[in-house]
């Protein structure tokens, strides 16, 4: 009895000693220190193809560089770069059985320099009725590869200014053009004249990963992205409680990405993975997830064990504190893995309660658990009621330091069996997914 008595007093003192231990490196005081850094109005809203990305890069690699990361395969620095195709249309004249369209009342993507496009041409026509999904065949349409000209009717009007201050961003220089017509129902003959300015521009993840001890060649990944929406336009939502019209995104996404560098931080000084940990931070999420596609195609997908990404955890989510929700939780074990390691604690992992919002396919998890990687996204976002979301009111004042340092936490202690090779998460069925 005595020695069962001394084993259990052993195995409550390490405990006490790991609790302690992760106490000091993640903690309320350190989440407010990064993001007070990653949302100040100096970073002027993380927008791509600003100073301010640039400004935010800078500092996630002095972050990783003061953790002791080493780079992506033996890279140079922990900046993954690649390039984009942005265009701006300079001229258009767009005529549809004979009449003339006002330029109010088209969008256009195209990135070719010049485009003479009739209907003698190969050219679809999709219509967009009054009473369908704006927005799913808005974006079935806007991720064609075809030649579309899309005719959208006048109930959708006030969706246009949304629409034409898209950014026109490509991973290439696409050789399709898809213009929206609003108003007008059917078209016999037309003419799409464009002319476009098109430049080739450099944007970067930032990664840093942490060598496996006996698994190096299986690989877990913790991700966020750090650019958000820059200054802002109405497109970007109504500022709600605002000081400025600077979108700081401090939920979107610098809770995530204050995640990683913790969460960084933590496994280093642990330092007993067995897999290998990538620490990634994506840019251009909110451009269509462009980072974390170019990310994913240099990775062989058999070999990611789990990705843990991580999107706007500042706010309590609608069970409150201590909880967290993950997208896509039925369609893996990794969920269920995560809550048998949370199991006596406080914390409780639920599934996404919000599976209308089709939020599993709307993250940076998405291209890679499309290749059968269990990639989920952690969130606590109430995105049926987040009054800051996409406004310039996403601010540090809104956030919960205290529960994001528990979520963080978390996050820490239910990957444990992952990253020690002991569990490894079922395969995302990627036939099934849409």
């Amino acid at each position: 009895m005595k020695k069962f008595i001394a084993v259990v007093c052993i195995l409550f003192a390490l405990h006490v000693a790991h609790a302690q231990s992760i106490d000091k490196i993640i903690n309320a005081t350190e989440v407010k220190r990064i993001e007070q850094i990653l949302s100040a109005d100096d970073m002027q809203g993380r927008r791509a193809f600003t100073p301010g990305i640039e400004k935010a890069s800078t500092f996630i690699e002095s972050e990783f560089k003061k953790t002791g990361l080493q780079t992506f395969n033996g890279a140079a620095n922990y900046r993954q770069d690649f390039f984009m195709y942005q265009a701006n249309t300079e001229a258009a004249t767009i005529f549809i059985d004979g009449k003339k369209i006002d330029d109010s009342l088209v969008a256009i993507f195209s990135y070719q320099p010049e485009v003479l496009l009739t209907e003698k041409n190969d050219v679809e026509i999709v219509t967009i009725k009054a009473g369908e999904s704006f927005g799913q065949k808005f974006y079935q349409s806007y991720q064609s590869k075809k030649n579309l000209l899309v005719l959208v009717d006048t109930s959708f009007r006030k969706s246009i200014k949304n629409i034409q201050l898209i950014d026109k961003i490509s991973a290439e220089q696409a050789t399709n053009t898809i213009v929206f017509v609003w108003g007008s129902t059917s078209a016999t003959t037309f003419s799409l004249t464009i002319k476009n300015s098109v430049q080739k521009k450099a944007l970067n993840n930032v990664v840093g990963m942490l060598p496996g001890k006996s698994k190096p060649d299986e690989y877990v990944i913790f991700s966020g992205h750090y650019d958000h929406l820059g200054v802002g336009s109405p497109a970007e939502g109504v500022p709600h409680k605002a000081t400025d019209s600077i979108y700081n995104g401090a939920n979107d996404d610098a809770a995530g990405t204050t995640a990683v560098l913790m969460l960084a931080n933590y496994f280093k000084k642990l330092n007993n993975n067995e897999r290998t940990i990538i620490f990634t931070t994506f840019v251009a999420e909110e451009l269509g997830g462009f980072g974390s596609k170019y990310f994913s195609k240099q990775l062989v997908p058999e070999k990611v064990m789990a990705m843990f990404n991580i999107e706007m955890i500042g706010t309590e989510s609608k069970w409150g504190r201590n909880s967290a929700y993950i997208t896509g939780f039925e369609k893996t074990n990794m969920g269920e893995i995560l809550q048998q390691n949370l199991k006596g604690s406080s914390f409780t992992f639920y599934a996404d309660p919000y599976p209308e919002q089709q939020l599993f396919y709307r993250s940076d998890n998405a291209t890679l658990a499309r290749l059968g990687v269990p990639a989920h996204t952690i969130s606590t976002s109430k995105m049926d009621n987040e009054p800051n979301y996409h406004t310039a009111g996403d601010e540090i004042g809104t956030l919960d330091m205290d529960n994001m340092a528990a979520i963080i936490k978390s996050i820490a202690v239910s990957s444990s069996s992952i990253i020690s090779g002991k569990d490894t998460p079922s395969r995302v069925d990627a036939k099934q997914l849409k």
